[in-house]
């Protein structure tokens, strides 16, 4: 009895340890991710600057925890941070980017067919092949995300939606790692989310009504 408290004693305070190491960190790339996102709702191109630091972070904690399709999704957040950098530039000449568009149903359901399919291939292969942690859910949200960076880069209005989704998700996954800010982040990112979807709609109609006088 003595040795089984004694080794629950050892593994708490391990785990104290490692949640003080990864906490400071932690906390960086969660200012930084708050920022992207904030600058994202507003249309700033800024925000790809703030994205780009804030990956780079996550990247590395991902990896300590062995959330392995997690990493290698914030290396490829990494990469688009350049290249939703190049195609905002493309925008009226200020820090607001391209305009906003949006996509048919059609295209979205296609879109979300195709996604679900690769992350059941991805999510057995992890499942398989490597030690990862919760692999179907990983691999979910690694595919969905991917597919959805690429429609924030694109600056397509739904991409608030998928990322509600995403965000529910990935909130457990953390909770289950003991990643406790980042998981306060993704519920304050649920919310944020929703609020860029009518800033982007309200974005998109200003647009339209523009172009119609």
């Amino acid at each position: 009895m003595i040795d089984f408290w004694s080794a629950l004693m050892s593994t708490i305070d391990g785990a104290l340890m490692q949640a003080t190491a990864l906490t400071a960190w932690e906390g960086v790339a969660v200012v930084l991710a708050a920022a992207y996102l904030i600058l994202a709702m507003k249309g700033s191109i800024w925000c790809w600057f703030a994205a780009f630091a804030s990956t780079a972070i996550y990247t590395a904690l991902f990896w300590k925890v062995s959330l392995l399709m997690e990493s290698v999704l914030n290396v490829y957040y990494m990469a688009m941070a350049f290249y939703g950098f190049r195609q905002w530039s493309k925008g009226k000449g200020d820090d607001s980017g391209i305009e906003v568009i949006s996509w048919s149903l059609r295209r979205h359901i296609l879109l979300i067919l195709t996604t679900a399919s690769i992350s059941v291939v991805v999510g057995y292969l992890m499942a398989t092949y490597t030690q990862a942690s919760y692999a179907y859910l990983d691999a979910a949200t690694t595919c969905f995300a991917v597919m959805t960076t690429y429609l924030v880069a694109k600056k397509v209005l739904e991409n608030w939606l998928y990322w509600v989704v995403i965000d529910f998700v990935s909130i457990y996954l953390y909770l289950q790692k003991g990643l406790m800010l980042t998981s306060l982040l993704f519920i304050l990112y649920v919310a944020m989310a929703i609020g860029g979807y009518f800033l982007w709609r309200t974005a998109m109609r200003d647009q339209r009504i523009a172009l119609a006088q």
